[in-house]
């Protein structure tokens, strides 16, 4: 799977996990020069308090676009460490 936003590859893995039809990449899969931190932080019921960063691809952001749980909950450890995004991100199989 590819995470594809402004023409770059944000992301790249053949490991990812889908939940509520998401794909969480793992974070070392992640190119960290794209991500810009976020204060944002949002609480889901199941899976805890979600942190965000931002994308920031040849001068043009996307603000809070990807998102993670730095621990979560029980019911969600398969995401811990993994990485989603959204807001016009293009996740596509390779």
């Amino acid at each position: 799977m590819k995470a594809i936003w402004n023409g770059a590859v944000i992301a790249q893995s053949d490991d990812t996990v889908v939940v509520e039809g998401n794909h969480y990449f793992p974070a070392d899969s992640v190119r960290a020069e794209y991500l810009r931190p976020s204060q944002t932080r949002s609480t889901c019921p199941w899976k805890g308090e979600a942190s965000y960063h931002s994308l920031s691809v040849d001068g043009q952001e996307n603000p809070d676009a990807a998102w993670f749980y730095p621990t979560p909950r029980d019911a969600a450890r398969q995401i811990q460490g993994r990485v989603a995004f959204w807001k016009g991100v293009q996740v596509t199989a390779d």
